[in-house]
Formats: C-alpha cells, structure tokens, sequence
C-alpha cells in the first residue's frame, strides 16, 4: 500500500493563497490530487495544511485531511519536516510500504514520471526517488555581480566551451517517494533522480513563475491535443 501527502500551508507570502489560487480555472492545488487519484498508485490521498480554506477545496477535489501543529505551518519549516510529521501520523501500524509527497505547485506533474519514480525506487537499495531535470545553462559560466560588476562564480571554467562542460542537474520540485521501512530524512546524496524534461518543469515562487507555468501548462495542452 502507498500513501500519498501534498503540503499545502495556508501563509504563502509571495503569491498570497498560492496553493488555492485559481490556476487555468482550477485550484492549483487540484491537479496534484487528481494527478494522485488518476495513478491509481495509492490507497490514501492526505492533504496535510493548518488552513480550513484548503482544506475544503482538497476535500472537494478526493483528498483526505491532516491538520498539521502551528510549529510545522511558518515559513521556516521545510517539507521534509512536515512529510516526516505525516508519516508518523498516518502510518502508525506499518500499513504503508511506501510514501510519495507530491508538491501543491506541480500542475504540470506527468503520471508516467510519478509512476517510474515507483518502479526504480523498488528496483534500487535506494531510500528516495525524487524528480530532476537539468540546468537550461551549464552553471560552470555563471557569475554573481559585485560592486555593479560581473565576477565569475568558478572563473577555471570561463574560457571553456558550453559544450566541453559536465551537465548538472537540479531538484523539479514535484515528488519525493520513500521506503518506508527506514527512519532516514530525505537527501540528495543516493536518491534516484527521476529527469523530467526542462518543458515539463516550473517552480512557482512569484507572480511571474505563476504566469508562465500557466502558459507552459496551456501550451503543452495544445500541443499534445493537435
């Protein structure tokens, strides 16, 4: 049995209401739990929030509720504490073998990659599979700017081309699976990166990630129904 959880605290600052705001005519939070049931991976779907607001609408959309404690809903608590709190929670007589936190913000999430990142973690000693993608620019030319001017981050790489550097990879920040048969919190370090190509990929922290997600989440639509 697997268990599926989708943080959803109610005090997002940047976009107020994020994981609620209305994201082409939906709910953003929506297409992660129908993205969920549409897998057919999991027994429980469980929305865990301190907001009664998203707790109504996941509740419309098939997701249950975890309420969780006010020390695990301020803008200093990361996702892994309140997955693990979840867990505990929800999986007090071992029942679950796996679990999956699947991010309010991933509406552009594709169930084949959601369901891959199952299949190699049962295949794997491995403890995570989580979702990757890669940089869109080899992070080996980028600079930061001091005093108003341009000052190369890792300046051994300038001179070389594009092409002759390593490719580097990033978080996609749209699922984590773990085995729940070990205590460990998430890492990087040994977990199966799961790529999702960089078109299928937008974190939502602004006003302008929100705008485009909802343009890529439009324009992947049209492409694939012409």
């Amino acid at each position: 049995m697997n268990l599926c959880i989708i943080p959803a605290r109610g005090g997002s600052k940047r976009i107020p209401r994020k994981n609620i705001k209305l994201f082409c005519g939906k709910p953003l939070i929506a297409y992660s739990i129908e993205n969920a049931k549409k897998s057919k991976l999991f027994s429980k779907i469980v929305v865990s929030t301190d907001d009664e607001e998203i707790a109504k609408i996941s509740k419309e959309y098939g997701a249950e509720i975890l309420f969780r404690p006010k020390e695990l809903a301020d803008d200093f608590v990361g996702s892994t504490e309140v997955f693990e709190h979840a867990i505990k929670e929800l999986n007090k007589d071992d029942k679950f073998k796996y679990a999956c936190m699947i991010y309010p913000t991933a509406s552009l999430l594709k169930i084949e990659y959601l369901k891959k990142g199952l299949e190699e973690l049962k295949n794997s000693d491995a403890i995570f599979s989580f979702s990757a993608t890669t940089f869109d620019f080899p992070i080996w030319r980028s600079f930061e700017i001091v005093d108003n001017k341009a000052k190369m981050i890792f300046p051994e790489f300038e001179s070389k081309r594009s092409q002759d550097l390593k490719e580097a990879y990033h978080d996609a920040g749209q699922f984590y699976w773990k085995k729940l048969n070990s205590n460990k919190k998430f890492s990087f370090n040994g977990s199966i990166p799961i790529i999702i190509p960089r078109y299928l990929v937008q974190d939502i922290d602004t006003m302008e990630d929100f705008i485009r997600a909802e343009l890529l989440y439009k324009a992947i639509n049209d492409y694939f129904k012409s």
